[in-house]
């Protein structure tokens, strides 16, 4: 089954990808975000056969990212009249910047593109983020290029860096997680932590990751299916389920797991991999599918009375991300990351 770009498409021009939708319909007023450009770097890298309009659309995204960066440092958000929102910084979308491009320089299937991306995400990776999860995205680019270069010091630095900035995995079953409670794109942490103990390589590290990331699977599982951290994050005394439960969440999951598997070769993983895509259709705490299967798009989240039916980017390429997975599960992703 190959990519289903039919709501990919209807959300692209050629300066990016809108950010928001109504419905199925992409909302122009709100312009575009590099996070979304970053994630549609991630899931067209993984496709070994574009089709000439993915690989236009890969091209538009990929000079998106070329034109939000300065000096290392990245732009967000571009307004439908093409004018920057904001100043460049070093937040998740900087992270998630060096994560499409170190996924572009690994897997594009174009040299020339494999070349320019690798040059944008060196000049990125000299930088560092104080926050947490952006480093974590950051790395997860530089686990990417690490798979094609393995001997590329700027990724290696910044993968080192980002073990350093997530911290120890406390001991014991009941918490063994780095913060103190459970945020955004949770399991995007742990692999980063199996990643940068098999590239590193560091046993250790890979044995925190691993663990933490079976925690997670099983914090997240209720009744056979996956019952995943909502929006508002969840504190050590909370249980599930909660809403409103994110489909980039389950994509994180989802990702992480296949990274573990494709390290470890451990049969359980590929086993969470299937309850996430499930959950996308209807294997879920509503019992309702995000996926539309008339546009091709992804509800924005799953609330306990059903799916918020906006179709945006972020949702539609956590959707596709996860369903890239099972039919993907090679080397080519033995470095691919949850977007």
């Amino acid at each position: 089954m190959m990519l289903d770009d039919r709501h990919l498409l209807r959300m692209s021009d050629d300066v990016g990808l809108f950010e928001h939708a109504c419905g199925a319909i992409p909302r122009r007023e709100h312009g575009y975000c590099l996070d979304d450009a970053a994630r549609g770097l991630v899931v067209l890298s993984r496709e070994p056969d574009l089709t000439p309009r993915l690989a236009r659309v890969q091209e538009t995204l990929f000079a998106f990212t070329a034109h939000a960066h300065e000096h290392g440092r990245f732009r967000n958000r571009l307004g439908y009249d093409r004018a920057w929102q904001d100043a460049p910084g070093l937040g998740d979308w900087w992270g998630r910047a060096l994560w499409g491009l170190g996924s572009t320089a690994a897997h594009a299937g174009r040299a020339w593109l494999r070349a320019e991306a690798r040059l944008l995400f060196d000049a990125g990776a000299r930088h560092r983020s104080p926050d947490l999860r952006a480093m974590v995205f950051a790395a997860l680019g530089a686990a990417e290029v690490l798979t094609r270069f393995p001997a590329d010091e700027p990724a290696r630095a910044l993968l080192r860096a980002a073990v350093t900035t997530i911290g120890p995995v406390p001991p014991g079953p009941d918490w063994p997680w780095p913060q103190p409670r459970l945020e955004y794109a949770n399991a995007a942490v742990a692999e980063v932590l199996v990643a940068a103990g098999a590239a590193l390589p560091d046993p250790a590290v890979l044995a925190d990751g691993l663990r933490a990331l079976d925690w997670l699977v099983d914090r997240q599982t209720r009744d056979g299916r996956l019952s995943v951290v909502p929006a508002g994050g969840r504190a050590r005394h909370q249980s599930p389920p909660g809403f409103d439960q994110q489909p980039i969440e389950v994509a994180a999951l989802a990702t992480a797991c296949s990274r573990a598997h494709a390290v470890t070769g451990d049969t359980r993983w590929p086993a969470a991999v299937e309850l996430a895509r499930a959950w996308f259709l209807g294997a879920n705490d509503a019992g309702t599918p995000l996926l539309d299967p008339d546009t091709g798009g992804c509800g924005d989240g799953l609330r306990a009375d059903g799916v918020n039916r906006n179709q945006g980017a972020e949702s539609m390429l956590a959707m596709l991300a996860t369903f890239q997975l099972p039919r993907l599960r090679t080397g080519a992703l033995t470095g691919a990351g949850a977007v």
